[in-house]
């Protein structure tokens, strides 16, 4: 095919529009209605890096545990699987269950299939209610749920980047654990929010895709001891 067709929908509880799964040959991506391309096969760079910059800080401890908020197409939860040992447990949380689905079937080859894998445990539902029922439960937390800081999918996801949300990330960190925020951009006003709260915050840029496009910015939060 020489053009993006569409091959399912999927709506975003809440009322937060609907998602539009598209193909073009071997390709896929993932829009929200109205608004534009939210993701694709074949750029994906900086998620990798999400993942990476987050796992490479507690890969050496004894059955680390991290929490990814937002499947997207299973790229940021397969470089977590890469950078862990057999002894991790991945814990994905995806608010839409057919984004779940798209990931165990048309999509799940483009990541290596990594719902698959052992360490890999699934929550439907709200990162945000995750985050609210365990302190003290994750080595490392990885937030891609929205476009960034200021949420373009679902309203309810700005609450994860206020200092009510950002301190529920704090309290589910163990000590020394480490929160990384992927972005589209960057924000000056969060890189405050995250050290009034208590973190250390370094703020790395990375592009889309083998070092070209857009440059995409990645906040790397760690709590203290």
């Amino acid at each position: 095919m020489d053009s993006w067709e569409l091959v399912d929908t999927a709506q975003i509880p809440g009322g937060g529009g609907e998602l539009q799964l598209y193909q073009r040959d071997a390709e896929f991506s993932i829009s929200i209605k109205d608004s534009g391309v939210l993701m694709n096969t074949w750029a994906h760079q900086s998620e990798d890096a999400l993942a990476e910059l987050a796992c490479k800080k507690v890969a050496g401890r004894s059955r680390p545990r991290v929490l990814i908020g937002g499947l997207g197409m299973g790229f940021t939860l397969a470089a977590a699987l890469h950078h862990l040992g057999a002894d991790a447990e991945v814990v994905v949380a995806e608010l839409v269950p057919t984004v779940v689905a798209w990931n165990r079937g048309v999509l799940g080859e483009f990541a290596g299939h990594p719902l698959q894998d052992e360490r890999t445990v699934v929550r439907e539902g709200d990162v945000a209610k995750v985050l609210r029922e365990e302190r003290k439960a994750y080595d490392a937390i990885m937030l891609d749920v929205d476009n960034g800081p200021k949420g373009l999918t679902r309203k309810k996801n700005d609450w994860l980047y206020t200092t009510d949300g950002l301190t529920a990330c704090y309290e589910a960190l163990r000590p020394e654990g480490t929160l990384a925020v992927w972005s589209a951009g960057s924000s000056r006003n969060f890189t405050e929010r995250l050290r009034k709260i208590g973190f250390k915050v370094k703020n790395p840029k990375v592009r889309e895709h083998a070092n070209e496009g857009d440059l995409h910015t990645i906040w790397l939060a760690e709590r203290g001891p």
